[in-house]
């Protein structure tokens, strides 16, 4: 798989742009700011439909201008498919597949796979729960994209139940009947959704675990590393990932603590509230990981990420946007053996010093908006 077009209409700085890719390693070249991540992060949007940068599409969109349009020809198993996307802050986006309309963008989620390395997956390491949650999740969309769909009921019901427990909570009075009604239906759709996005991600860890060990291994010989998932209700050490087990323990999670949660207005139980815990030797990555460590273990996750994926029968596009210069020489000369082979690579860097020989190839220059090959 890889991107052999890339067009882009009032995204980020570019007006416009428009380049042609090949497979293997292409480095995009320039000082900051002149554009070369706003390329590669519409790369990574046309496959998770979101940005490793912000949270919201509207600072995608060029100042002034109503919408942005990125359009991407892909090449999997020597079929071409072109993907354009319109991005409509405050409205809804819209997507076409070979210039046909389809009906929700997310149907054409999959045809791209990407794993974006970048300076922002440090707060994977040192952030908070949610940043760690959003990389399972994201990366269980990459791998099956109906997951996204589950993810969007999951919000929907989630904060339609804190709606009426903030509500319930701000009466400052015993909930009625009707109340505890509602509120028992919204805690079976909750439980049926929560169970899913659960035990996806159980799976996920489960093989994503192995695969860390051995990414952080090759990057800082001699570190033992590892993740472990930590739900917010109990799970016994035997309890499968069977859905119906995992929504009867969600249930139950949300029955013990139906006081607290009307009490304070909001969900204190379900995939919402969990954790990925990063762990080196024996303790927690974050607050005991040195820089470099941090470094490491979020490299890890993204190469591990890389190789799951290319299990699954596919080899996606890897876009390492800026990172070796955030590296020493050591873990510069590492990443780059172990990415070198991969289909196709996308590189930003600010000085040509920054990209390791091992991964020359085509170079592509970014100034002043303006995208040129020179080798």
């Amino acid at each position: 798989m890889y991107v052999a077009h890339l067009a882009l209409q009032d995204f980020r700085s570019y007006e416009s742009a428009e380049i042609a890719l090949d497979p293997g390693i292409s480095a995009f070249l320039g000082p900051n700011g002149q554009g070369k991540t706003n390329l590669v992060e519409a790369i990574g949007y046309v496959a998770l439909h979101g940005s490793h940068r912000v949270s919201t599409d509207a600072p995608l969109v060029r100042h002034g201008a109503p919408r942005a349009i990125v359009r991407a020809g892909v090449v999997r198993d020597e079929r071409k498919a072109l993907i354009e996307l319109e991005i409509n802050p405050g409205r809804a986006n819209r997507a076409r597949l070979n210039r046909s309309p389809v009906q929700r963008p997310r149907e054409v989620l999959g045809m791209l796979r990407t794993v974006l390395f970048a300076p922002e997956d440090l707060v994977l390491v040192k952030g908070d729960p949610g940043e760690r949650r959003r990389f399972l999740d994201e990366l269980l969309t990459v791998r099956a994209p109906r997951f996204a769909a589950v993810r969007s009921d999951y919000d929907r019901v989630l904060k339609q139940r804190n709606a009426l427990l903030k509500s319930a909570a701000q009466h400052r009075r015993a909930p009625g009947p009707e109340v505890l009604s509602t509120l028992d239906v919204w805690d079976t759709h909750l439980a049926r959704t929560g169970a899913e996005l659960l035990g996806a991600r159980l799976e996920l860890v489960a093989a994503l675990g192995p695969l860390v060990a051995k990414a952080y291994a090759a990057l800082a010989p001699g570190g033992a590393a590892d993740l472990e998932y930590r739900a917010s209700v109990g799970l016994a050490e035997e309890l499968s990932t069977d859905r119906a087990q995992l929504a009867e323990a969600l249930l139950a999670g949300m029955a013990e603590s139906r006081k607290n949660e009307l009490e304070r207005g909001v969900s204190l139980v379900g995939p919402h509230r969990d954790e990925l815990l990063l762990k080196l030797g024996d303790l927690p990555a974050r607050g005991y990981a040195s820089h470099g460590e941090s470094w490491s273990f979020a490299l890890a996750l993204r190469l591990a990420s890389y190789e799951l994926l290319r299990a699954d029968g596919d080899d996606p596009v890897l876009i390492l946007d800026d990172v070796f210069a955030e590296l020493d020489s050591g873990r510069r000369t590492r990443l780059a053996d172990l990415v070198a082979q991969a289909e196709q690579v996308l590189i930003t860097a600010a000085v040509p010093e920054d990209v390791p020989e091992r991964l020359s190839g085509a170079t592509y220059e970014v100034a002043s908006g303006e995208v040129t090959r020179v080798r």
